[in-house]
């Protein structure tokens, strides 16, 4: 199974972001009929890279796994939806994952693991750039507490080392909320998580203070990517 996470940055003006935001709620249909795609799931953006409180009307993702890399890689070469998207974004970058190893469920059920025996880490995928996706639906009454810690959070993650990017994003204002980080190894992202003090600190909160009702982490090996995010290449590709 192939997992893919895009990135959309749309056109200025009113009429890219207003397809865009209608799309949330129009392209899930569209999207159950492409051939291979086993789950997938539109998502926004919020202010400061995704982190902030207020949306980014010009900031979108797609997050979807597929049968294999022959159904995903038809539907970015022949799909009309896919398309008018494009024609929306001055970028769009795309990321081509392997599930290493994951925990937890997203709406009561793990994509990511779907049909994988055994997971990709045992094929020597374990090496080299790798990626991390968290999600978690807040508990309302805990929204307040969450929001509070997520600024200092994100400053924190911005500058460690060895990292390549990191977005917030979401399903839902307020409540679902995902992090996707890439990082240039396995054990830059280990240092970031068991070392820095804010990460730990969040980290104890959400389970002591019981923030989330379902929560999800996936750790990814990075097979290659396309496109730029602000300007950047985010991988390499031999």
């Amino acid at each position: 199974m192939l997992t893919t996470l895009s990135i959309f940055t749309l056109r200025p003006g009113f009429g890219p972001a207003r397809w865009a935001l209608a799309q949330m709620a129009t392209a899930p249909a569209q999207l159950r009929t492409v051939p291979g795609l086993h789950f997938s799931q539109l998502l926004g953006s919020g202010a400061a890279n995704g982190f902030g409180f207020w949306p980014n009307w010009r900031r979108y993702g797609l997050v979807a796994t597929w049968a294999d890399a022959a159904a995903a890689e038809h539907f970015f070469a022949t799909n009309a939806w896919w398309a008018a998207y494009q024609a929306r974004s001055t970028e769009a970058w795309t990321a081509f994952l392997a599930p290493l190893q994951g925990h937890g469920a997203w709406d009561g059920r793990n994509p990511f693991a779907e049909g994988e025996a055994p997971r990709a880490a045992s094929d020597g995928l374990a090496t080299g750039p790798v990626a991390v996706l968290t999600r978690a639906s807040i508990r309302l009454g805990r929204a307040a507490r969450f929001w509070r810690y997520v600024e200092p959070t994100s400053r924190a993650v911005a500058g460690a080392p060895g990292l390549r990017l990191a977005i917030g994003l979401g399903e839902l204002p307020l409540v679902r909320q995902a992090t996707f980080s890439i990082w240039d190894s396995a054990a830059a992202m280990q240092a970031y998580a068991y070392r820095h003090a804010a990460h730990r600190e969040v980290v104890q909160l959400t389970r002591r203070e019981g923030w989330y009702s379902e929560e999800l982490f996936e750790r990814f090996a990075v097979l290659s990517s396309r496109g730029t995010v602000d300007g950047r290449e985010i991988v390499t590709n031999d």
